[in-house]
């Protein structure tokens, strides 16, 4: 499921270089899938599914085995992955891969990762065989600062705090190994990049990479939220959620983990290399 969000796209490309036979789910399977050419030919099925629509669930997961579960943050979260996970489980499937979040615990700080826990609980109660991920920062969540590097400063309410960045096509790498891998499936990760980065050294690198000095404005926590509704039009759910992740960031500090590199047999990719890929994007 999410073929077409970051680490369902991801997920994707990763299986197609296996020559895995996958099934690609989509609201919209009448629009261009990222970064696939309409040359692309089997084992890709690309189907119609929506998680408020069990028929669309049950017809898509007819005779697969496995499900790759990642779903957009959302106050409607746990409600729809929970009958997500009950009709894969009425369908037959058997392994489940879920994207978590860190800190995903029953009196987590952070919202979505309490809903995340609940999910998880979930799946276990059934019993059915599921692997477990939970990604730090998505490197490609970075390139929403754009707007912002075009004024000149990044606003955040991390202070010095570090956070872990990993890129999306990492955790497809790692999702793709738990869907294809025996030795791997049935375990739980937690995935991050090579190295924890504060918001002030962020700045410094994006300025360096595009020629123009960057800030980093810290901001109360409260500030940061009153400036992600108002001036970001975020809904309110969703500022509170990057206001929870940030200060959890403060109180629990951040350190990478060796995980993709142990799993994959080769080091994640650094955020110097995504950055650089990517630089275009902040000179807009």
């Amino acid at each position: 499921m999410g073929a077409t969000g970051a680490t369902g796209n991801a997920l994707l490309h990763s299986l197609l270089a296996l020559g895995a036979p996958v099934r690609a789910l989509t609201r919209t399977p009448h629009k261009p899938i990222p970064g696939l050419s309409g040359a692309t030919r089997p084992p890709l099925e690309v189907q119609y599914a929506d998680a408020t629509d069990p028929h669309s669930l049950r017809t898509a997961f007819e005779g697969a085995g496995q499900l790759f579960l990642a779903m957009a943050n959302s106050p409607a979260q746990v409600a729809l992955e929970t009958r997500v996970v009950d009709i894969a489980a009425d369908s037959g499937i058997e392994h489940i891969v879920k994207i978590s979040a860190p800190a995903a615990e029953p009196d987590s700080p952070v919202a979505v990762s309490r809903g995340h826990h609940a999910v998880e609980e979930h799946l276990r109660r059934l019993g059915m065989n599921r692997t477990i991920l939970y990604p730090y920062a998505f490197m490609q969540n970075l390139l929403r600062l754009a707007p912002a590097v075009a004024q000149g400063a990044i606003l955040g309410a991390m202070g010095e705090a570090a956070c872990n960045y990993i890129d999306c096509r990492d955790i497809g790498d790692v999702a793709a190994a738990a869907l294809t891998r025996p030795d791997i499936a049935g375990g739980t990760y937690t995935l991050t990049g090579p190295e924890a980065v504060s918001h002030p050294e962020l700045a410094r690198r994006i300025g360096v990479l595009i020629g123009h000095q960057i800030r980093y404005v810290n901001l109360t926590p409260d500030e940061l939220r009153e400036n992600l509704i108002r001036r970001a039009h975020m809904p309110a759910w969703l500022a509170d959620h990057v206001t929870e992740i940030q200060q959890l960031a403060v109180a629990r500090p951040e350190t990478p983990t060796g995980t993709v590199s142990q799993i994959l047999g080769r080091p994640p990719r650094t955020l110097d290399a995504f950055l650089h890929e990517n630089r275009d994007r902040f000179r807009r």
